[in-house]
């Protein structure tokens, strides 16, 4: 029955692209594009041989290849992170695999609950493997003349990938169950704090007592046990299997990764018990958040707020699109301590500063303040992408202000390039007078900063404003972010890092990174900014 109502859903999706084949074309192009890349990538490994990661003998390795276990164990380090952040929210939020068309229809239905959850659970599994594919076929469209990618290699991959973000949320909600039925969460979270502790030490033990910090830091989750490591090192082994061409390693921790959920699945259906209560207020809050994304809800005031209660008494910002900058202001105020520079603003530089006085020292590099910097600009990316879901420029009295659209738009982002550029200057110009860095970088990272945020909310909010019908959205927005990276951004990174190769200087890296974005970013605004203005007359 479960698996018919989807069959029946699918079917309907399939009639309503059929209705509209042009929708398919952008897929076309994107397959195209792919298998382009791929041909001229086995082309070119056919005529010069096949060179490097093949013949690396990662266990047998005369000495250490800091390089590759760098890459290897910030790799590990990303999906550690990720990892610990899902088990915290855990703690704090229960994850649902419902929606609320289930809640009301689905759960009144003669169904066993039992039989609900296995299904709902399980097909979980489908974005996580369709993802995995699309990053997969990148991948391999990229790497095709130094890595052989056969099918069993592809299935390893796309497996590894795959179960990792799947098993997370089978862990969130047998936490939560587990809360309710004995009131643990405390020493989950607990739990959840020693083992960020803990692995923080293995990258903080190791790295003292190297030579240089950097080089010893990744020397213990690189390492070939570290793939015991439930999930992360278990996902990491499988993939491995591209290297290494050990079927019975790669199928063992595939088994383990079939335990594990086996175990997960049983004990959920021994503590969840009548579970639909306990998953209803998660569901209705996925419900109002997909709400707030697509501009019908207003986000709560009172959303991870510090000071809700607050009294504010703040000066008159003017009238007009001027209005829009003062309701951010107003919100920011009641978020945090200062609206301009808040408690994040304090952490993110505190750190940064940190980095700087410690390179200072011959058993730490730059190259781990330079990497922090990297990974703030990659930060700033997506939180482009998540002010486009929940800001302004969908709600009515935006398109009812007099003003200009560029007035709009730039009033509406204001305060947020406000705060960029404090937590910016606050974070590098100490930093690069503490850590000796060139002067050149007080210019060249608030740009990028500012260029970067500009870009995320761009190719976020043009396909929303563009387009009213959801599949629409569906279809156009992966393929516009993805046409971005392959054809904007994964360009300027590979001219920067070939700037770097050249120079052996991050600040010219950082400043081609710059240019490039500077591109992308005029272009974005100008679609953006032509989209409002039809959409506001189309209105009317």
């Amino acid at each position: 029955m479960l698996l018919r109502k989807d069959l029946l859903i699918l079917k309907n999706n399939i009639w309503l692209i059929l209705k509209n084949p042009l929708r398919l074309l952008p897929y076309g192009g994107m397959i195209a594009y792919f298998f382009f890349i791929y041909t001229m990538r086995v082309r070119r490994g056919a005529e010069e041989g096949r060179t490097g990661i093949e013949n690396i003998d990662v266990e047998g390795l005369p000495q250490v290849d800091f390089g590759l276990q760098n890459v290897i164990g910030g790799i590990t380090l990303l999906a550690l992170a990720f990892l610990i952040f899902q088990l915290f929210r855990a703690t704090k939020k229960n994850v649902s695999f419902f929606k609320m068309a289930d809640v009301n229809l689905l759960f009144t239905a003669p169904v066993k609950p039992e039989n609900i959850l296995i299904y709902y659970m399980g097909r979980s599994i489908i974005p996580s493997l369709g993802g995995s594919i699309i990053f997969i076929i990148y991948g391999a469209s990229q790497f095709a003349d130094k890595i052989e990618f056969s099918f069993i290699n592809i299935a390893f991959l796309v497996l590894g990938f795959a179960l990792f973000f799947f098993l997370t949320s089978p862990i969130r909600f047998l936490v939560y169950t587990l809360h309710t039925k004995y009131g643990v969460m405390q020493y989950i979270q607990t739990g959840v704090i020693i083992l960020a502790v803990l692995l923080g030490l293995a990258i903080l033990i190791p790295g003292l007592m190297a030579e240089k910090f950097w080089q010893g830091m990744f020397a213990w989750i690189a390492s070939p046990w570290f793939d015991l490591f439930p999930i992360v090192g278990w996902s990491r082994a499988m993939m491995s299997y591209i290297f290494n061409q050990n079927l019975i390693t790669a199928l063992a921790f595939f088994g383990l990764y079939l335990l594990a959920y086996y175990v997960i699945l049983r004990l959920v259906l021994d503590t969840a018990g009548y579970y639909y209560e306990d998953v209803l207020e998660a569901t209705k809050s996925n419900e109002e958040q997909v709400e707030k994304v697509r501009g019908k809800k207003e986000t709560p005031e009172s959303s991870m707020s510090l000071n809700t209660k607050k009294k504010l008494a703040l000066p008159d910002f003017g009238v007009g699109a001027k209005a829009l900058y003062w309701r951010n202001y107003v919100h920011a105020s009641r978020q945090d301590f200062h609206p301009l520079f808040g408690l994040w603003s304090v952490i993110l530089a505190a750190l940064g500063i940190a980095f700087a006085i410690l390179s200072n020292f011959d058993w730490f590099s730059h190259k781990v303040l330079n990497g922090y910097l990297l990974m703030l600009v990659g930060i700033n990316f997506f939180a482009g992408i998540g002010r486009g879901s929940v800001g302004d420029l969908k709600k009515p009295y935006f398109f009812l202000i007099p003003a200009s659209w560029s007035s709009k738009l730039w009033n509406v982002i204001k305060l947020d390039l406000v705060q960029l550029g404090l937590i910016s200057w606050v974070l590098i110009i100490p930093s690069v007078l503490i850590a000796g860095l060139d002067w050149k970088l007080i210019l060249f990272y608030p740009l990028c900063v500012f260029l970067v945020y500009i870009v995320g909310l761009t190719i976020n909010m043009i396909p929303k404003v563009a387009f009213e019908e959801g599949w629409d959205q569906k279809l156009i927005k992966p393929l516009m972010i993805g046409g971005i990276f392959l054809f904007g951004i994964i360009p300027s990174l590979v001219v920067s890092v070939l700037i770097f190769v050249w120079t052996r200087q991050f600040v010219w890296m950082l400043f081609a990174f710059t240019i490039g974005q500077t591109f992308i970013a005029g272009v974005l605004v100008h679609v953006l900014l032509d989209v409002i203005s039809r959409l506001e007359l189309k209105e009317i």
